[in-house]
C-alpha cells in the first residue's frame, strides 16, 4: 500500500486539470497577447478561470492577479504594498509562525529600513491579539497574518484581526496567506476585512507553478515584476495558460463539487487519526482542536526519535510524510513556528506533520497507525543506544 500524507507539500493533479493542461498546450497553444484567433482563445481560458476563481471568493474578476503560485504572491502582496504605502509609514506587522515566503520579504524589508513588529502567539500558534492593539500605530501600512498554519494547522482569528485593523485605521492593508486554508473553507475576503489574499495552485490539486494574489479594488500596490504590461501592467510576462486554465479547473472541482462533504470527510479523518496518535507512548500533538484547526494537518512530536530518520523509516513502508515545510525542508534549521508556540527543545528535531486530502483513506490512516506501532519502540531502542 501507498500512503501520501503530504498534501501541504503539493496535492496530487486531479485528472480533469491534467487533461485541461494538455489540451490547451496541445492545441490551444496561442499567446494571449496575440490579436489573431488563437491569441483570443488562449486569452479565453484566462477570462474563463479568473471567472471560477472569483466566484468561489465572491469578488469581482478583475481583483484576482495570476502568479507563479504562493511564494510569488506572498513577495508581491508584502514588497508590492511596502513600496506602494511607504510615503505613509514605514511600520509593518506580522505573525512570528508564517511560512519562509511571508517571513524571508519582511527581512527584506527591515533592510530597507522598515520597522518590522513580529506578533507573538500562544502555545496553540494563535496570535495575540492584544500584542496586535499595542503594535498598531500611525505609521503602520501593513499587517500579514496567515490563515491557517501550513506546520500545526492552527487557524488564526482572521476576522477578528481584520475588525482590529480597519477600526484602527482603514488604510492599513490586511494581508492574509490563505495557501494553506483556500480549499478548505469558504473564503469571503469582503466580509473579513481582506485586501489582499495569497493562493498556490498546487495545494488545491492544480499544477505546480500557478496561483493567484487577490487584490481588493483599489488597494495600493506597486508591481515587482517588469516588461510586456501584461495584467494591466500588475505582473508583466507571458501568461501561463495551461497552469492557468487548469488552476481553473481545480478551483472549480474543489468548491463546486461536494464541498462540504470533502471538508467533513478530512475532519473525520484528522479526529480519528489524531485519537490513534494519542494511544501511542510519548506522543504529542502540536496546535488546536479539530473546530480550530485546518481539517488536513495533524503535526505529531515523537519523543526520543528523530525526525527525519522517523520520516525515511516510514517511506521504507511506502508511507509518505514531512518533517516541516517542504517549500524550504532543504534548508538546516529548526520550525520558527514549532519554537515560537514554546514547544519542548527535545521535540522540536522530532516532529513529524501527516497532511491529508479528501481522497485519503481510514485505511490508509490505519496502515500508518500500524507502522509507529512497529517502528517507534525499533527506533527509540536505537536511539537509546
Amino acid at each position: 500500500m501507498e500512503v501520501y500524507l503530504d498534501n501541504s507539500a503539493t496535492t496530487k493533479c486531479a485528472e480533469e486539470v491534467i487533461d485541461t493542461v494538455v489540451k490547451v498546450m496541445r492545441t490551444d497553444y496561442g499567446n494571449p497577447s496575440s490579436k489573431h484567433m488563437k491569441g483570443v482563445d488562449a486569452e479565453n481560458y484566462i477570462k474563463q478561470s479568473a471567472k471560477i476563481i472569483a466566484k468561489t471568493l465572491k469578488c469581482q474578476e478583475k481583483e484576482i492577479l495570476f502568479t507563479s503560485g504562493g511564494t510569488e504572491s506572498n513577495n508581491m502582496a508584502i514588497i508590492g504594498t511596502a513600496m506602494a504605502n511607504k510615503r505613509r509609514g514605514n511600520h509593518v506587522i506580522v505573525s512570528s509562525v508564517e511560512h519562509s515566503s511571508v517571513k524571508e520579504p519582511f527581512n527584506y524589508l527591515e533592510e530597507q529600513g522598515f520597522t518590522v513588529t513580529y506578533l507573538p502567539v500562544d502555545a496553540q500558534g494563535v496570535v495575540s491579539l492584544d500584542a496586535l492593539k499595542e503594535a498598531l500605530d500611525e505609521e503602520t501600512i501593513l499587517v500579514a497574518i496567515m490563515y491557517a498554519n501550513n506546520e500545526i494547522g492552527t487557524l488564526e482569528p482572521i476576522e477578528e484581526i481584520g475588525k482590529i485593523v480597519k477600526a484602527y485605521n482603514k488604510d492599513i492593508v490586511y494581508f492574509v496567506d490563505a495557501i494553506q486554508a483556500y480549499g478548505k473553507f469558504k473564503i469571503i475576503p469582503k466580509k473579513l476585512n481582506i485586501d489582499l489574499l495569497s493562493v498556490s495552485g498546487h495545494k488545491i490539486h492544480g499544477p505546480k507553478g500557478t496561483g493567484f494574489l487577490y487584490i481588493k479594488e483599489h488597494t495600493k500596490i506597486k508591481p515587482i515584476i517588469f516588461g510586456g504590461g501584461q495584467q494591466k501592467g500588475m505582473r508583466s510576462g507571458t501568461e501561463n495558460v495551461p497552469g492557468i486554465a487548469g488552476l481553473g479547473v481545480a478551483a472549480d472541482l474543489i468548491y463546486n463539487h461536494d464541498f462540504e462533504a470533502k471538508q467533513k470527510v478530512m475532519y473525520e479523518l484528522r479526529e480519528s487519526f489524531i485519537n490513534r496518535l494519542k494511544e501511542l507512548p510519548d506522543v504529542q500533538i502540536n496546535g488546536m482542536g479539530n473546530e480550530q484547526s485546518a481539517p488536513h494537518v495533524v503535526s505529531a512530536s515523537f519523543a526520543n526519535v528523530r525526525a527525519e530518520v522517523l520520516l525515511h523509516a516510514l517511506e521504507d513502508r511506502n508511507i509518505y510524510v514531512s518533517s516541516g515545510s517542504a517549500c524550504s525542508s532543504n534548508k538546516p534549521g529548526l520550525s520558527n513556528t514549532l519554537m515560537a508556540i514554546g514547544l519542548d527543545s527535545a521535540l522540536l528535531d522530532s516532529t513529524i506533520r501527516f497532511s491529508f486530502c479528501f481522497e485519503t483513506t481510514k485505511e490508509e490512516l490505519d496502515y500508518t497507525i500500524e507502522a509507529l506501532q512497529e517502528l517507534l519502540p525499533q527506533l527509540r531502542k536505537f536511539t537509546r543506544r
